[in-house]
């Protein structure tokens, strides 16, 4: 298949041509889009030439429309842009009786409603959404035309469209920023989001819509098209978040990642503008004669993770806890765990002490079981035995849960 892609360096058209040339080199190998193969991407953008258009226009067999101007200096380069760029595409088309699917990235501001109202760039796409649905009665082709809520997502330039990257790239590199009013809420689309719906659309997978002033309403007969999950989100929210993971550094957490959430495509959003120089980031390492202990990271409600170093021949642990429960994994070194439930049995004797032998070399996962005193004794007389230790809970001085207990 011979898919074109104007606007290719764009934002969405970087993201889009990135997903499709991981399918053409089969480092997608998802069976759903295997289809689309053998695939090449025509890539057209501001300095490809009309003679390589042409050409791309005579074999393609799908077009993705992202061509278009969003903050032009003078106004009037929307017209040029925007519908004089896609009449132009759709004459080459034309010219070389080319009748594929025309995908069109149009924009909520079409709608002319609400706070769109006399929007010139709004005008400029509803002229476009006219011109592409008068070729299609025409010459039959099939369109399909996308009306864009706000747009969010890695490689989307700052201070440009999108209020989301801007604050990221603030926020994450400590830039001034103004929010004049928190509770404006946009509808945002994430740009794996936008993806997954443009390779759904070329294999047919399309979902439709009608459009109630800029309210999208789905429907099987509607006239547009639309991508699924787009959330609505003020503006005071989205600062809240990212003021969160800028912190996050400092206390190790990690924000909420539940698949779907706005937090997780917004957290790895705000990832992709930190300058390079800051993707390393000390932690503090607790450190006395026996070796060590650092928290990696913590979560609200899914615990802590931290990693222990045991000098050759130390014997840590020795505790109890109520409620906490703790799994270990040695990484490094030879070691010796050992459990025993606190208390006496009904005879008055100890309750017995179960061992676990851990290695490195073959990883495996002791349960720390409440109720239960443990440690973990580095059994080398020369190396360190490092464990990666995950507790349900993160620590808390004021109720610590921790009771002494030799095992």
């Amino acid at each position: 298949m011979n898919i074109l892609v104007t606007g290719a360096k764009g934002f969405v058209g970087t993201n889009l041509c990135m997903a499709l040339k991981n399918i053409a080199e089969g480092k997608d190998c998802r069976e759903r889009y295997q289809p689309l193969l053998p695939l090449t991407v025509y890539e057209f953008d501001i300095n490809s030439t009309q003679e390589e258009l042409s050409a791309y226009c005579a074999n393609t067999d799908f077009v993705f429309n992202f061509a278009g101007i969003n903050r032009p200096e003078d106004p009037a380069e929307f017209q040029k842009g925007n519908y004089d760029f896609l009449d132009g595409l759709l004459d080459l088309l034309k010219h070389h009786n080319n009748k594929c699917t025309v995908m069109l990235s149009s924009s909520i501001q079409a709608s002319l409603k609400g706070r769109h109202e006399n929007s010139a760039y709004g005008e400029s796409k509803l002229a476009g959404e006219e011109l592409l649905f008068n070729y299609s009665e025409d010459t039959g082709a099939t369109v399909l035309v996308y009306r864009f809520p706000n747009l969010f997502g890695k490689w989307c330039r700052p201070g440009y469209n999108s209020a989301v990257a801007t604050f990221c790239d603030a926020i994450a590199n400590e830039h001034d920023y103004t929010i004049n009013d928190p509770g404006v809420e946009l509808e945002l689309l994430y740009i794996d989001d936008l993806v997954t719906g443009m390779l759904e659309a070329l294999i047919g997978n399309i979902d439709r819509c009608c459009f109630t002033d800029a309210e999208c309403l789905p429907s099987e007969s509607g006239k547009y098209c639309f991508v699924p999950g787009a959330y609505r989100v003020t503006l005071g929210v989205i600062e809240s978040f990212l003021l969160g993971f800028k912190s996050a550094r400092h206390d190790h957490s990690v924000p909420d990642v539940t698949d779907g959430s706005f937090s997780k495509k917004l957290y790895s959003t705000y990832l992709s503008y930190l300058n390079p120089d800051d993707n390393i980031y000390k932690l503090k390492m607790n450190v006395d004669e026996r070796g060590s202990f650092t928290e990696i990271l913590h979560t609200i409600d899914r615990g802590q993770v931290s990693v222990n170093v045991s000098r050759p021949g130390v014997i840590k642990g020795q505790h109890w806890h109520n409620s906490k429960w703790e799994k270990f994994c040695v990484v490094s070194g030879e070691g010796l765990i050992q459990l025993r439930r606190v208390g006496k049995t009904q005879d008055g004797e100890d309750y017995p002490v179960y061992e676990y032998y851990v290695s490195g070399n073959d990883a495996s996962i002791v349960e720390m079981i409440p109720g239960y005193t443990h440690n973990i004794i580095n059994l080398s007389d020369s190396k360190d035995l490092i464990t990666v230790m995950w507790c349900n809970e993160s620590f808390n001085p004021n109720n610590p849960d921790t009771y002494y207990c030799e095992v």
